[in-house]
């Protein structure tokens, strides 16, 4: 699969009192492009519930925070899958500043698919890693 990326600008909301976005932000900013990577695939997460009974949960994370981004930037937020197993896509991400490109974040997160109902571990539906291009 080829990289994905979303727009996010940054609100007086995400900064800390120092003036720039607040660390556990990044991590909210990768969410929304991982949402939204979906959504351009053709698939919302209510109705994956509803149609399939599964759900996504963050396994593992890991993020470099680089260099700060500050209130009103506008960044890109990329999201491009590495890996993937029976149960699990592996997600690389960067924040970066829109005007240049330079890279603020990067992040590797694992996701997990659930059974919606009893959360445990189940296979990611089929049509949803042919998508992403990962089958």
């Amino acid at each position: 699969m080829s990289e994905f990326t979303w727009p996010v600008r940054v609100y007086y909301e995400d900064t800390d009192a120092g003036g720039v976005v607040y660390y556990a932000n990044y991590l909210k900013f990768m969410e929304r492009a991982r949402t939204e990577l979906l959504r351009e695939c053709g698939f919302e997460q209510d109705q994956l519930i509803e149609e399939e009974g599964v759900l996504f949960a963050v396994r593992h994370i890991e993020a470099d925070y680089l260099r700060p981004a500050r209130f009103n930037d506008a960044l890109v937020v990329s999201v491009c899958v590495v890996s993937h197993g029976k149960v699990s896509v592996t997600f690389a991400q960067e924040v970066r500043l829109a005007e240049n490109e330079q890279v603020l974040c990067r992040g590797v997160v694992k996701v997990v698919c659930l059974d919606a109902a009893r959360f445990r571990p189940h296979p990611f539906p089929k049509k949803l890693l042919a998508a992403l291009a990962v089958e």
